[in-house]
């Protein structure tokens, strides 16, 4: 018992809480006006796809870029059972994930035996049929969208939802098979020949990433009130491929940052759409030329990691004396 509530987990505790409460009364006493609060939802869900993403990309070293692919799987399953079944929306998140997490078991087993490119090249091609498929899928809209979803996810959904998807993805690297993933990214050959079954754990990260995607696409379907095939293309995965590459390959918190950075300067952007690119290449590209391992490396964000930089700031660095 003494183990769980150490001071750590409760500094943990403390701080989401103290987060999600100043964000909660801010909203609630109308301070937070609708463009910030549509921010901070984004900011959720932007950090469930890119820490998901991260489990297959970073920890377990596959190369895929059809993540939107999955967050459409789990948008239209979970607006297909609010709007056409009324089902409460809490089944319904449920219930887009497994569709998710489901389609990624069945193309996780032929795919994940490819590697490098040409996993990614596969994933690329899995993304784009789905979206196809829903172009030419009358039963939610077609291309012209699928309309009437109602606005259920809030701030609260949103935040609580990103927090469990950051502590399960955690705890499941901290891991017998977490550890599994890492030794299969650091070297898939001595991880066969350790005995490690390399493609049942390449499934299994693959699926679970398939899962949060469901998760996050839930909450997207039901914020915005309609879904368009043309949202979940090539781009959008790219999107959450460069929140993982830019706050590091490994690294959870280095992926929350990532996310929040992005979502932040994306919206700052708004007010010069026609040079919002051009502006967020560059910056891509200055702190890739500065930081080619991403912000957070393979590390995470700890208090032993202040610890360590106030040593090195107090006792400077070795070699320097």
């Amino acid at each position: 018992m003494r183990e769980i509530f150490n001071k750590k987990m409760l500094a943990t505790v403390f701080a989401i809480c103290l987060l999600y409460g100043s964000i909660q009364f801010s909203i609630a006493a109308g301070k937070l006006n609708p463009f910030y609060e549509l921010n901070a939802v984004l900011i959720c869900i932007n950090i469930i796809l890119a820490v998901s993403l991260n489990l297959i990309n970073g920890f377990t070293g596959q190369f895929s870029i059809g993540h939107a692919g999955f967050m459409a799987i789990g948008a239209y399953a979970s607006a297909i059972l609010t709007v056409k079944f009324h089902q409460p929306f809490f089944l319904a998140i449920l219930a887009g994930a497994a569709a998710a997490a489901f389609i990624g078991f069945l193309i996780g087993l032929p795919t994940l035996r490819l590697k490098g490119d040409y996993l990614a090249i596969a994933t690329l091609g899995f993304g784009e049929i789905i979206k196809v498929l829903f172009i030419n899928f009358e039963y939610v809209g077609g291309a012209s969208g699928f309309h009437g979803i109602p606005h259920i996810t809030t701030w609260t959904w949103s935040f609580f939802l990103a927090v469990f998807t950051v502590l399960f993805i955690k705890n499941f690297i901290n891991s017998t098979h977490g550890r599994a993933c890492i030794a299969i990214r650091e070297d898939e050959i001595a991880a066969e020949t350790m005995g490690i079954n390399t493609t049942k754990y390449k499934v299994m990260a693959f699926t679970i990433g398939a899962f949060f995607a469901g998760v996050a696409g839930a909450l997207f379907a039901h914020y915005f009130y309609i879904l368009q095939p043309n949202n979940f293309g090539f781009l959008r995965s790219v999107d959450y491929l460069v929140m993982v590459v830019l706050g590091g390959l490994g690294s959870i918190t280095g992926s929350i940052l990532a996310a929040v950075g992005l979502t932040i300067i994306n919206a700052a952007l708004q007010s010069v759409a026609e040079l919002r690119m051009v502006i967020y290449s560059i910056l891509l590209i200055i702190i890739m030329l500065f930081r080619p391992q991403g912000l957070m490396g393979n590390r995470e964000i700890s208090m032993q990691l202040f610890a360590r930089l106030g040593r090195r700031e107090k006792y400077g660095t070795p070699g320097n004396n």
